[in-house]
């Protein structure tokens, strides 16, 4: 697969996280849209260390940390999720009006 393609699917994978994001309320749909945007420019940075170091291992080892980092970030979103919905029941952005109270 050349360079060109994997940057084209980074670039699609990007902009669908942008639409899913911006375009759902619900907390879940808005945090895979994230999730998409971030996959989508790990893959164009992956793609790119790799055209630029030879096809140097470290690229991949970055990636690999990148992608725990995201884990443990999307799974504290879920519980923060989690937790509001727990004490108003609101499971889409326009039912908080304020986090405060």
């Amino acid at each position: 697969m050349t360079t060109e393609a994997v940057l084209v699917v980074g670039a699609a994978l990007f902009g669908i996280g942008v639409f899913g994001a911006l375009s759902q309320q619900s907390f879940v749909m808005l945090m895979m849209g994230i999730e998409l945007m971030i996959n989508g420019s790990l893959l164009v940075l992956v793609a790119m260390w790799a055209r630029a170091a030879g096809g140097s291992p470290d690229g991949q080892m970055l990636a690999i940390v990148f992608m725990t980092v995201m884990a443990v970030e999307m799974s504290l979103g879920f519980a923060l999720i989690t937790g509001v919905y727990r004490v108003r029941r609101a499971d889409i952005t326009e039912k908080l009006r304020k986090l405060k109270g």
